[in-house]
């Protein structure tokens, strides 16, 4: 079927194995390179400030040697803005990042940060990399977002999952994140989806239309302990298409 929504992996965690030991092993490139031959659409990864997993010779290593786009999520700081330059990914992620945090706990607040985002998108696209910007599903976080030259959206999807995963009601927080890609698409900006998503909640993220895009890391390096990196990633592929066929 034409126009399913791509399948981006994230491989921060096949990192954090990795330095749990202090080893070369397992490598980020390698989980790369499988991903791509087991039909992944694109990789992402994020180069935190401290370095907790992800490091910047993964990064070169993988534009270097993957031939898929990479997204790279990144703080919105002048050191991070360098290493993006000197990278040239196919998109940046902007992601709000705190020192205390486990991973990403929502969306940056596009509103409060206008100045310094402005600037930095500025770089970026100067540069001829497609700016992302990872948000809570909210209108005037989308039209803030359109309105300092963001391509991309990535919806932050972590409360729907969660409700899915505890079997709590999740009608309203799917509701939430239909009607802000509904809105972001009719704004003119590419609408992806990532954080906490799962076997059991991608196939009614799926069903959204506007969809272009999910990047999703942590199930699918946890996952395949037990499927493999390549069955994870087909089970994953074939739950967007029977979301996206079943309305």
């Amino acid at each position: 079927m034409k126009n399913l929504p791509r399948l981006g992996v994230n491989i921060d965690h096949v990192a954090t194995l990795r330095n749990a030991r202090g080893e070369n092993y397992p490598s980020p490139l390698r989980a790369a390179l499988l991903c791509k031959e087991y039909g992944a659409d694109g990789i992402t990864a994020h180069l935190r400030e401290d370095r907790r997993h992800i490091n910047d010779g993964d990064i070169l290593e993988i534009k270097k040697k993957v031939d898929l786009p990479l997204n790279f999520e990144m703080a919105p700081t002048s050191e991070m803005l360098q290493i993006a330059i000197k990278t040239k990914p196919n998109a940046c992620c902007i992601v709000p990042e705190k020192r205390e945090e486990v991973t990403t706990e929502g969306g940056i607040d596009v509103i409060r940060n206008h100045k310094s985002l402005v600037n930095l998108i500025r770089e970026l696209k100067d540069n001829s990399i497609r700016v992302s910007l990872f948000i809570d599903p909210s209108n005037d976080q989308i039209t803030a977002a359109k309105d300092i030259g963001a391509d991309i959206i990535e919806i932050h999807t972590g409360e729907f999952c969660k409700n899915v995963h505890l079997g709590l009601n999740f009608e309203s927080s799917f509701e939430k994140i239909k009607e802000a890609s509904f809105f972001a698409n009719h704004m003119g900006l590419e609408v992806h989806l990532g954080h906490g998503i799962t076997f059991e909640s991608i196939e009614k993220l799926s069903e959204i239309e506007e969809i272009k895009e999910f990047n999703i890391g942590h199930f699918i390096i946890s996952e395949s302990i037990f499927l493999g990196l390549k069955d994870t990633i087909y089970e994953f592929k074939r739950l967007i298409e029977k979301g996206r066929t079943s309305k």
